[in-house]
């Protein structure tokens, strides 16, 4: 994943020739992860609930209701900066899919 900087915190807790596991935390409101392209078919599970607000570019803009634990899935070429709309600290695990198992 390409990225401009953003002010929400990456820690890459798993990174393999398979998969690539990084905790994002948004310590508040309007944090974010900046501008990106994903590369991979990623997974993210949030370990929160509430709502980040999701920028797709060109002023479009959208919310997603995440759910403390329950997983979604997206595939390669998502383009994007994702901020949390939330008054609290809220974060998500992203699991990106580098390699396809054989």
């Amino acid at each position: 994943m390409c990225s401009s900087t953003g002010s929400a915190k990456p820690t890459v807790l798993i990174e393999n020739d398979r998969v690539r596991v990084t905790e994002w935390r948004f310590k508040q409101r309007g944090d974010n992860t900046g501008w990106h392209r994903h590369s991979y078919d990623y997974i993210v599970v949030p370990l929160f609930t509430g709502t980040l607000e999701i920028d797709l570019g060109d002023g479009e803009r959208m919310e997603a209701a995440m759910q403390n634990g329950i997983p979604y899935f997206r595939e390669t070429g998502v383009e994007h900066d994702v901020i949390n709309a939330n008054t609290f600290k809220c974060a998500f695990v992203e699991i990106e899919l580098l390699e396809a198992r054989s």
